[in-house]
């Protein structure tokens, strides 16, 4: 098979390998299209200790499943299927025996701690699988299993309620699909974003109103509007995600699923002022991925996309990590 691996960090290396046999408890998946997301930096840059390289990236895949492991009984050969960060679970650790198996203590991440999708095929541990409908085009399904879920699912446990002000810091590969969602819930949106250049385009996506950061104070902004029940902050940057904090209303929160390089400076008395609180959120189960595919598949949710061969997946990488794509890279194994 044909393999984007990398060798080192910073070191891209089309290759061809044998395909690989799947575990006992794993499935093999022809790929049919993998998404390229910042989190992939991780293996492409560097960052993570733990990587064993070469490794493949890629977390974001859906293709079908074209052979099954001796102990795997709930899935078969031609069932379609998805594979995002999360890489499966081992069942016994507190959080798992807790149910929260997005925290288990010894989760591989897919495309980081195993192989991932920058490739024709992949293995993935049973667990670790979305069921996805037949009839979904592969390009603009496989950025839901990352990108989608991760806002998606940061939204719908948020303490907020339809009617409420959410506004999405960043609108790219995570924040194009974050006003789609909190538009489609009923939520009135706020898009944030740097410049003009997307204006049109969050508010075709479903933002009621549009706030140029380089323009205008966020946070002056968003408190005319009278003050944000939720901020998503999809950006990596920690200056956006801090200039917004102080729009915060009354028990307003920020959530953030981008995560910058840098700290985030957090003005503990503003917070104390609003009863305002700030937190994080880790993508999410398989379970969790089904269920947004299913909620993009009945609110109509576009996922916009650039597709590239997967002899190009280096400059896919390239071009998202440039900000350069509107708003997802694609490779098309």
């Amino acid at each position: 098979m044909r393999a984007m691996q990398v060798t080192e960090a910073g070191g891209f290396e089309l290759v061809e390998r044998p395909i690989p046999e799947p575990a006992d408890d794993e499935v093999r998946i022809a790929v049919a299209a993998c998404g390229v997301c910042r989190g992939d930096g991780h293996v492409c840059e560097g960052g993570a200790e733990h990587v064993d390289y070469p490794r493949i990236p890629g977390h974001e895949f859906v293709g079908y499943i074209d052979a099954v492991g001796d102990r795997v009984t709930e899935w078969a050969v031609g069932d379609r299927v998805g594979v995002g960060w999360h890489g499966g679970h081992c069942f016994t650790c507190e959080p798992c025996r807790d149910g929260e198996f997005v925290l288990c203590e010894e989760k591989p991440v897919t495309g980081m701690d195993r192989d991932g999708g920058y490739a024709e095929y992949a293995t993935a541990r049973a667990e670790a699988l979305a069921a996805i409908p037949e009839g979904s085009d592969a390009a603009t399904t496989a950025p839901l299993l990352c990108a989608g879920l991760t806002s998606f699912n940061a939204l719908r446990n948020a303490d907020v309620r339809p009617g409420d002000l959410v506004a999405v810091v960043g609108i790219g590969g995570l924040g194009h699909l974050a006003l789609q969602y909190a538009h489609e819930a009923g939520f009135e949106t706020v898009a944030v974003s740097r410049g003009t250049e997307k204006r049109e385009a969050a508010l075709d996506y479903g933002a009621a109103h549009f706030v140029d950061s380089e323009a205008q104070d966020p946070a002056e902004a968003l408190t005319d509007l009278g003050g944000v029940d939720l901020v998503l902050a999809t950006a990596p940057a920690s200056d956006a995600i801090a200039a917004a904090i102080d729009g915060l209303g009354p028990n307003g929160e920020v959530v953030a699923v981008g995560i910058p390089e840098e700290p985030v400076p957090v003005e503990v008395g503003s917070l104390t002022a609003t009863r305002g609180s700030f937190s994080g959120w880790a993508s999410g189960t398989p379970s969790d991925a089904e269920d947004t595919v299913a909620f993009g598949a009945r609110r109509d949710i576009e996922t916009t996309v650039e597709t590239f061969d997967l002899a190009d997946a280096e400059a896919a990488y390239r071009a998202m990590d440039s900000g350069d794509v509107r708003y997802r890279a694609v490779v098309l194994p």
